[in-house]
């Protein structure tokens, strides 16, 4: 088996499962089946020496379901101080728990009275002791490569998120920073205190997008930063920009992830209010329904998308709208698992945007 290797800090520890849990009924019947599939095969091996036999088969398949079942108490029992183990460690200390077990049932078995006489096949009953130790030894380490390989891929595909929260996150047009920044310029000596409250904002905006920490944080700390974006895009359209808040629930208790809601409510400005010249309004509602949280983001068409269906968009414009809707629904999933869904149409000349995921 090759060296398995990851750093072993607390974060690390707490947050991989490298063994699964086999306590769980689908894992119990995993195994059962894996041991039954083990002794068919072990019994088909021993035709070699004589014909078939069920007795044969009986005994083989009562010793695998033994070994196997309690082998999986045993690393089920043990499964969180193993995963505190590096990797190469915990696979060796599974491989040389189900070697020890299978070792105790093989000595055993040879205390037993001898009242079926299994024959000279390779059976695991009788006293090949040490044939049953390298089958179980063999057996154990295909096993532990297999989990080996998934929890490489589940890494791989942690750091391929995280690169791609990372870049959602980091993401600020340049524009934005341009025409908040002339703004700001602007308003320094006609209206300093707007000047100073804008700063505040768009620092705030830029802490949260190089932030390293939690990939969740209050629903209330997200509104602030789209309150504090809706304020700066304020400044520079004026009336033409309104956007209203339906918060249906309190903010502080429920989780989202960080600079989900941000790129849509700038997406619903970008794409929806600033190519009207009468400007438009914003719908931000949050509502629970059961054990779900619901975000709903509503903005007008632009005049021309409206006449012609949607269907005359700017390429452009509509392919950075994907993106961002994609980064945001692998988030989600990554998250939340199937149950997180993200919903964009357009219907009645406005721009509907849902998500919708499990409140923990």
């Amino acid at each position: 088996m090759p060296a398995m290797t990851l750093r072993n800090t607390p974060e690390t520890t707490t947050s991989r499962a490298f063994l699964p849990d086999l306590c769980e009924a689908r894992a119990v019947l995993v195994v059962v089946v894996m041991a039954q599939l083990v002794a068919i095969v072990l019994t088909l091996m021993a035709t070699y020496y004589e014909p078939f036999s069920f007795q044969r088969l009986g005994l083989t398949s009562f010793f695998m379901q033994w070994v196997g079942l309690t082998s999986a108490a045993l690393i089920c029992a043990l499964r969180q101080r193993l995963n505190r183990l590096p990797l190469s460690w915990a696979a060796l200390a599974v491989v040389a728990l189900v070697v020890l077990n299978t070792l105790l049932f093989s000595v055993v078995a040879l205390l037993l009275p001898t009242w079926v006489d299994p024959g000279p096949g390779p059976v695991l009953w009788h006293a090949n002791v040490v044939v049953n130790v390298a089958i179980a030894a063999i057996v154990a380490g295909v096993v532990m490569r297999y989990f080996y390989i998934q929890e490489q891929l589940r890494l791989k595909g942690e750091a391929e998120l995280e690169a791609r929260i990372q870049a959602l996150q980091s993401r600020i047009r340049p524009h934005f920073l341009f025409n908040s920044m002339n703004i700001i310029s602007s308003l320094i000596a006609v209206a300093p205190e707007a000047a100073e409250q804008a700063v505040e904002d768009l620092a705030r905006l830029f802490r949260a997008s190089l932030r390293e920490g939690p990939a969740e944080v209050p629903l209330s700390q997200e509104l602030d930063l789209c309150r504090r974006y809706a304020r700066i895009e304020g400044l520079r359209m004026g009336e033409r920009l309104r956007v209203g808040w339906d918060i249906q629930l309190d903010p502080t208790q429920v989780t989202i992830p960080l600079l989900t809601l941000q790129p849509l409510l700038e997406n619903a400005i970008y794409h929806g209010i600033q190519p009207r010249a009468e400007g438009g309004y914003v719908q931000v509602r949050v509502a629970r329904d059961g054990d779900m949280l619901e975000v709903l983001v509503t903005n007008p068409l632009p005049v021309t998308e409206a006449a012609a269906g949607a269907s005359s968009a700017d390429p452009s414009a509509s392919q950075g709208n994907r993106m961002a809707l994609d980064n945001i629904r692998h988030r989600l999933a990554a998250l939340y698992g199937e149950r997180a869904s993200v919903d964009a149409r357009a219907n009645n000349n406005e721009y509907r945007v849902t998500l919708r995921y499990p409140i923990a």
